[in-house]
């Protein structure tokens, strides 16, 4: 088989963590970029020496003009979902940035098209490649902390201490502040790594004078009488990341990649970690190549996307009204 022919959408930060991912694979060439950022498009080509690359402005010229078999989605949140849209109708498979979609109903939407049209549908949530969240998953679902009791999954970053004037922070085109952001993947953690889902949730909200929420604190019930705190603080003077998975038995504590699993009346133990095999990109075009399954279903990612908008509805918080009243 030729190599898989890639176009990106999107060229700004997170676009070069798959760049990095696909230059050492030797059946994918990028062959096509899209940025209405000029500089932006040649600084990602040039770092990636992609000479013969095409280059646009607007995704759907760029579809309908160069031969792809795949399209990696880096955007703003509010326009994965056109974009892939888009991406599936001209025939190519699709590796979305999270999170997947700003709504259930654009998820749904999504699993059904590329259900349909036979086309392989990927989110980006790293942390299901990362050995850290394997071995939390894997030693949950094989009782090292007995039954699961609770979850506290806390996330801190400088949000409030930088500027206003970037797309993050612009709700017609981030969908949301914080939670919608960097908290998709913790979000995700939270479900990936249990398999539960959320029955209720009850949450807070501040904006602190931003023009999106930056801090949130939500409780959560999830099936099987497992209770959770989910924090996401965007007011903060550093990044730090923690979780508590508690059990009848046990529990397993991290700190930023940092793993103890401490048991009743024993010593904690420093876990060995599984080897990382694989990454969000090179998954996604083995499973374009039949490989394996697709590792981070869109029936999986919605499940994100639905407790998000659970936490903002339960907050009375939307994102898109409050860009409209303002």
């Amino acid at each position: 088989m030729d190599n898989i022919r890639v176009g990106m959408i999107g060229t700004g930060g997170i676009s070069n963590l798959h760049g990095d991912h696909i230059a050492e694979l030797d059946y994918v060439d990028i062959v096509a970029v899209t940025d209405p950022n000029a500089e932006s498009r040649g600084n990602f080509i040039s770092k990636y020496k992609l000479d013969g690359a095409k280059e646009f402005i607007n995704h759907n010229d760029m579809l309908n003009n160069v031969q792809l078999d795949a399209v990696i989605i880096c955007s703003p949140h509010t326009l994965h979902f056109e974009q892939a849209m888009d991406v599936m109708n001209h025939g190519c498979h699709v590796l979305i940035e999270k999170p997947m979609a700003c709504s259930k109903k654009e998820a749904e939407e999504l699993i059904e098209t590329a259900e349909k049209l036979g086309r392989v549908l990927q989110v980006s949530y790293q942390r299901h490649f990362d050995p850290e969240f394997i071995y939390i998953r894997d030693a949950i679902a094989n009782g090292e902390i007995g039954k699961l009791t609770s979850v506290t999954a806390s996330l801190y970053q400088q949000w409030g201490h930088g500027p206003n004037n970037v797309w993050r922070k612009n709700p017609a085109l981030s969908g949301g502040g914080m939670l919608m952001d960097s908290g998709s993947h913790i979000c995700d953690v939270l479900l990936w790594t249990t398999g539960l889902k959320p029955l209720d949730v009850k949450a807070q909200l501040e904006k602190h004078n931003s023009t999106v929420e930056l801090d949130s604190f939500t409780a959560i019930r999830f099936e099987n009488n497992v209770i959770a705190a989910l924090n996401i603080v965007g007011y903060a003077p550093i990044w730090h990341e923690t979780y508590a998975f508690c059990g009848d038995k046990g529990g397993i504590f991290y700190d930023n990649g940092k793993i103890t699993l401490h048991r009743l009346r024993e010593e904690p133990i420093t876990p060995k970690l599984p080897e990382k095999t694989t990454n969000q990109d090179k998954s996604f075009f083995d499973a374009i190549l039949g490989k394996h399954e697709v590792k981070v279903p869109g029936h999986f990612a919605k499940q994100v996307v639905t407790l998000t908008e659970m936490i903002y509805e339960a907050s009375g918080y939307n994102p898109m009204e409050v860009e409209t009243t303002n």
